[in-house]
């Protein structure tokens, strides 16, 4: 009787511990709650006409107690303005006639002022191409004239749902164009193609193509300068490198740069870009079509004005930091390979994404982990049960 109520007590034991396995993956593959936004889009916010000289863009992304506002313009040099209020109800307000000025700040407020948490802007301002003939992937040479993204002509928006893109061209381009695509999200999630950034509802994910742009030489490859401006409170300042042992969603790459704030040795950070190193030489990729990039340190540009008609607008006295991401390494294809290049990036509010192995992968090492562990432990309850009913044999005599 003993033997049989100690073999259902560990045989109780081994359905439990199967249980909670299952419950276990159960609870990586659905995913739990996430954090929402509430998202509205509105083009040139007050304007009962097209402005003169390009768009902007307003996404408002409201929380429970706090709002982001990303402002996308065309106006000049491309640029993504966010600006995160400790309220859900500050707002957007827009002197058309002192922006469209452009000769000093206040054409646009998010109010009420004081609500401002920080801000931040992202500047796309120049495209430089070099003849790498040498093959040494070395840009400080043979560097034709730049590209003035603020003397392009843009394109209006083309809006699609959570999406705008935006394309513009020099003279020199013939067809081809320089497009960038500003994505907004309600939720987390990652992206679709590659390099499949993890996104949250606090980041926004620019991607960036040069499609079929006449090269000025046979062995051209290109560099794009960024420029991050700050009023003076958190300026990006700083480019980290994390590595990673996953490459399941971006394969071949085990690291991701992060431009972020110097906070005094803090981990926590309230604004950053983010990006993998690597661009892709085709619009839809493969692994073969992957080149890696590489960015410069950021410098401060003081002295050194923006050339986007929203840094303007907004910024009494504004910093300026600015880096260069170069594509491609020695070895690599030339842009003449395929003509097309696209790179994309994410600007959030908070602490960055952090990529982790996915549910499916969690749930497959639990399954591996705990199979051999329920298959020692069957065995243990086997040799227990063979054990306990031996003994008992012994404990009796036969009655004659």
């Amino acid at each position: 009787m003993a033997a049989a109520v100690k073999t259902r007590s560990c045989g109780a034991c081994s359905l439990i511990f199967l249980f909670s396995v299952f419950n276990l993956c159960q609870s990586l593959l659905s995913g739990g709650q996430t954090f929402h936004r509430k998202l509205s889009v509105e083009l040139n916010p007050g304007s009962s006409s097209p402005p003169p000289g390009g768009d902007l863009l307003h996404v408002r992304a409201v929380g429970d107690n706090d709002t982001l506002h990303f402002l996308f313009c065309s106006q000049g040099a491309p640029t993504l303005l966010l600006v995160h209020t400790d309220t859900s109800s500050s707002a957007v307000t827009v002197n058309w006639t002192q922006f469209i000025d452009r000769s000093h700040s206040g054409g646009l407020q998010v109010e009420p002022e004081t609500s401002i948490l920080y801000s931040t802007a992202l500047v796309f301002s120049r495209l430089l191409e070099y003849d790498d003939v040498n093959d040494t992937a070395d840009p400080t040479s043979d560097l034709f004239p730049p590209y003035e993204l603020q003397d392009f002509s843009w394109s209006g928006f083309n809006l699609s749902g959570q999406t705008a893109l935006l394309c513009g061209s020099a003279a020199t381009f013939a067809n081809g164009s320089l497009c960038l695509q500003l994505s907004v999200f309600e939720v987390e999630g990652r992206g679709q193609s590659w390099p499949r950034l993890l996104h949250t509802a606090n980041s926004s994910q620019l991607r960036v193509w040069l499609d079929g742009v006449l090269p000025r030489a046979s062995h051209s490859r290109f560099l794009l300068e960024l420029q991050a401006v700050g009023g003076g409170a958190y300026p990006l300042s700083k480019v980290e490198v994390h590595r990673s042992i996953d490459d399941e969603f971006t394969p071949s790459i085990f690291k991701v740069s992060r431009w972020v704030p110097s906070m005094n040795g803090s981990s926590d950070v309230p604004v950053f870009v983010q990006w993998k190193p690597v661009a892709y030489r085709r619009s839809e990729p493969a692994l073969e079509d992957a080149t890696p990039c590489r960015h410069s340190e950021p410098r401060p540009l003081s002295g050194e004005e923006a050339a986007s008609v929203l840094v303007r607008a907004f910024y009494a006295e504004p910093e300026t930091f600015g880096l260069n991401v170069s594509f491609g390494l020695a070895g690599e294809p030339f842009y003449n390979s395929t003509k097309f290049l696209s790179w994309t990036l994410l600007v959030g509010s908070g602490s960055p994404p952090v990529d982790s192995f996915s549910p499916l992968v969690l749930s497959m090492m639990a399954v591996g982990l705990g199979t051999p562990m329920i298959l020692l432990l069957l065995g243990g309850v086997c040799v227990c049960a063979r054990k306990r009913t031996a003994a008992t044999a012994t404990a009796y005599e036969p009655i004659n």
